[in-house]
């Protein structure tokens, strides 16, 4: 079956930095994409970053380009996402997902792709 869950949510001031890991388990990393999302309070859900099964294609969104870093570890089948210089606006629950497209170390890496695997979510809050 497969499986997402995130951690590494907290508090944060703005101007800080978190990291997030998205444990995955059930399949391989070399077979699908994974995205994050995020979701604030009233607004509508957005694509963050993503990385393909290949490993070497990502995609950010251009709110947080230059700022997060997306990567991941095939042996731990674990996915990161690096936040830095952190501002209020990022504040949101963080989703990592996996588009439903099974192709093996592909550069397809969409934040439009209708059907995905999810997690639950972790909070991220930035605020003084």
């Amino acid at each position: 079956q497969l499986q997402l869950r995130e951690s590494g949510g907290g508090l944060v001031q703005p101007g800080g930095s978190l990291r997030l890991t998205c444990a995955t388990s059930g399949f391989s990393l070399e077979y699908y994409a994974i995205i994050w999302f995020r979701q604030a309070p009233g607004k509508e859900r957005e694509g963050v970053s993503c990385i393909s099964s290949s490993g070497d294609f990502t995609n950010y969104a251009d709110s947080v380009k230059d700022r997060f870093t997306i990567s991941r570890n095939i042996d731990d089948d674990l996915v990161y996402l690096q936040m830095h210089n952190l501002k209020p606006e990022d504040t949101a629950v963080y989703y990592c997902a996996a588009p439903k497209v099974r192709q093996f170390r592909s550069a397809f890496c969409p934040f439009g792709y209708e059907e995905h695997y999810w997690g639950q979510g972790t909070q991220v809050t930035v605020s003084s």
